[in-house]
């Protein structure tokens, strides 16, 4: 059940991160820090997919990982995005929540299948 959540919230992640970086690149000509965030933010839904495909426990445990830091990092990039005013107040607010919910189950899989595969 979590894991077609995850899938699914990690692919919305990824839509509002690729329309955010088309509205970055045309409006506020900022190419830089938008394309480190476009990988980071594309990975995430990439990396859980990939998990969900995963060969065995720990795979899908490594998987989920990557996704993790891939998730942290488009944070950082939105946050530095943020404090270097090419976004507002607004729009940093609209996806940094959505990529910490995002986070937040990730990580939540991540404790969850590492207690049953320890058992």
């Amino acid at each position: 059940m979590s894991e077609s959540i995850v899938k699914t919230k990690s692919f919305d992640l990824a839509v509002s991160g690729v329309n955010f970086y088309k509205y970055i690149v045309a409006e506020k000509k900022e190419y830089i820090m938008s394309k480190q965030f476009l990988r980071s933010i594309t990975s995430v839904g990439d990396n859980v997919r990939e998990a969900v495909n995963a060969q065995s426990k720990p795979d899908f445990i490594h998987k989920l990982a990557i996704a993790q830091k891939e998730c942290d990092e488009t944070m950082y990039w939105l946050e530095l995005l943020n404090a270097t005013e090419y976004i507002s107040e607004n729009e940093f607010k609209s996806l940094h929540e959505q990529s910490n919910e995002v986070l937040k189950i990730i990580r939540s899989i991540i404790i969850s299948s590492k207690k049953t595969h320890n058992s």
